[in-house]
């Protein structure tokens, strides 16, 4: 009887990892990637954005299991498009919804122990506190020293941490004074001329002396300067020492009852306040309606009109003896094969109302100029003739195509009948060729009411609307209104809490577009189910 000897498996490392070049070679890339991450980390906490770091840190913490426990092993080849699906769209979803809810903005940039570490920083100058001319010298080591001479024209040495004494020449290395009183020479140090002095950064955040010490205030001055403000942490309050004015936490701003405000703001949680200044805020209610109007009615519009032109010229290349057929479809399909970028920047280029080809040739023939870029309504126009441009041959192929579905015997059934060619064309082509588009149409729709390319590099969403104290234009949609409040600024300058919630309103209405094409998407399998 053959008997089969069992071979011993080789034995696994306590990470179930085996000893062969590839393994070394993966270890080593984690290695590499691990101390890049790490350093990364770091910059990211010492800038204060500490869910972005919790976010890395969880990343970093998948791909080391994923990579070295061996029962991963099938979808390591996915574990970097997992890592950077989490940080760009993952992470930039839930950071877009927390923003929403706050004041992050210009003077609301950094974390409060950021922006606290400014307002205490600053120093003033009390009554009792003197002023002084001042000198600067530095040694090899980079040490400083200075020589203070008073209002009554004393010289005075002052070094970091050692009390301020009057010194005569020839004591402590200070050597012959020169006709403005000061020392030619300082044993240790080298004097520095009064340019290099003043362009000194580091001099003004040296406190020289001890008890009271002095600062560097100005490239004539320095003074016995003390902290200007005192922060209670128990009430999360600033004291102002000088004008004893104490400044609570308001929404991210210290602020005082007479409605003084101290900079920077900082980072603060403040609930719904975004989306009711969103509907609420004259500012911004007075534009926001004729932007919304313009969001719903511009791809309205774009739809039809795309739609129309690309089925009328697949209807008129559909007959069999049309001439030429194949060469000028070819023509018509220039637009969709040229990037929209290029082509936007174009029309942008022949719409220039005082430049622009368009006017000028119709200076030349009509004596007419067209404001297409400094009137509303034409502006409008503007946007829609160039998307027309950019969106029929997309519909033509999809006609076209749709068309050739359509059973040729429904038409001869009703010209038999005697229905007219308007008949046919209501009654047969457009309810069959909605089977196939409908749901297409319905996307396109949605994809132009956040159509930010046209808007942005056509027209920047301009021109301005009068007397709207947003950043608005007539041709802005919400995105482009969005974009423009958070990177371009608007009255208080960049608001990105409020863009957030605004993007969340967007969210929410697309969201609304696309269950709408769903439902409309099965009712028209239903209708194709029956045909």
């Amino acid at each position: 009887m053959a008997t089969v000897q069992a071979t011993a498996r080789p034995k696994e490392n306590p990470f179930g990892l085996q000893a062969t070049f590839s393994s070394l070679l993966r270890i080593l890339v984690l290695i590499t990637v691990d101390i890049s991450a790490a350093w990364f980390i770091a910059q990211t906490i010492t800038l204060g954005f500490i869910p972005f770091t919790v976010v890395l840190i969880v990343v970093m913490l998948m791909v080391n299991v994923v990579v070295l426990l061996e029962r991963f092993s099938p979808i390591r080849w996915m574990v970097l498009g997992l890592s950077f699906m989490v940080i760009f769209v993952i992470y930039p979803i839930f950071f877009t919804v927390y923003v929403a809810f706050t004041n992050y903005g210009d003077g609301h940039l950094v974390t409060e122990e950021q922006a606290l570490r400014q307002i205490l920083s600053r120093t003033y100058l009390p009554e009792e506190g003197r002023a002084f001319a001042w000198t600067a010298f530095r040694s090899p080591e980079n040490e400083y020293a200075l020589w203070l001479i008073d209002t009554n024209g004393r010289g005075l040495l002052a070094v970091p941490g050692e009390e301020i004494r009057e010194v005569a020449p020839g004591e402590d290395g200070v050597g012959e004074l020169d006709a403005n009183g000061i020392p030619v020479t300082l044993e240790g140090y080298t004097r520095l001329n009064a340019i290099l002095a003043a362009t000194d950064q580091n001099l003004s955040n040296i406190l020289f002396g001890d008890e009271p010490t002095v600062q560097v205030r100005s490239p004539s001055e320095a003074a016995e300067l003390l902290p200007r403000y005192e922060y209670d942490e128990v009430t999360d309050t600033v004291f102002d020492k000088q004008t004893e004015t104490v400044f609570t936490n308001i929404n991210g701003t210290f602020t005082s009852a007479s409605g003084a405000t101290l900079t920077p703001g900082f980072r603060a949680v403040i609930g719904w306040e975004n989306f009711t200044q969103f509907f609420t805020s004259p500012s911004l209610r007075g534009p926001l309606v004729r932007i919304l109007v313009w969001n719903f009615v511009f791809p309205i519009l774009s739809v039809v009109s795309t739609f129309a032109l690309g089925l009328a010229i697949a209807i008129m290349f559909n007959e069999s003896g049309f001439p030429f057929k194949r060469t000028i479809r070819s023509f018509l399909l220039i637009p969709y094969t040229i990037p929209g970028l290029i082509t936007i920047i174009i029309w942008r280029g022949m719409m220039n109302t005082e430049l622009g080809v368009i006017n000028r040739t119709l200076m030349n023939w009509f004596s007419v100029s067209v404001p297409w870029t400094t009137d509303g309504n034409w502006a409008k126009f503007a946007v829609l003739l160039v998307n027309l441009w950019l969106g029929y041959p997309y519909f033509m192929l999809i006609c076209s195509g749709a068309l050739q579905a359509i059973p040729s015997d429904l038409y001869e059934a009703a010209e038999v009948d005697g229905a007219s060619i308007w008949q046919r064309f209501r009654t047969i082509t457009l309810p069959l060729l909605l089977v196939a588009v409908g749901p297409l149409l319905i996307a396109s729709y949605v994809f132009n009411f956040n159509n930010f390319n046209l808007i942005y590099l056509f027209i920047q969403g301009g021109p301005p609307i009068a007397n709207a104290t947003a950043q608005a234009g007539h041709t802005d949609i919400l995105i482009s209104y969005v974009y423009k409040m958070a990177f371009e600024g608007s009255g208080r300058g960049v608001q990105y809490g409020l863009a957030s919630a605004i993007t969340i309103v967007i969210f929410f209405v697309v969201g609304a577009l696309t269950l709408f094409q769903f439902r409309f998407t099965n009712m028209w399998e239903e209708v194709s189910e029956n045909v």
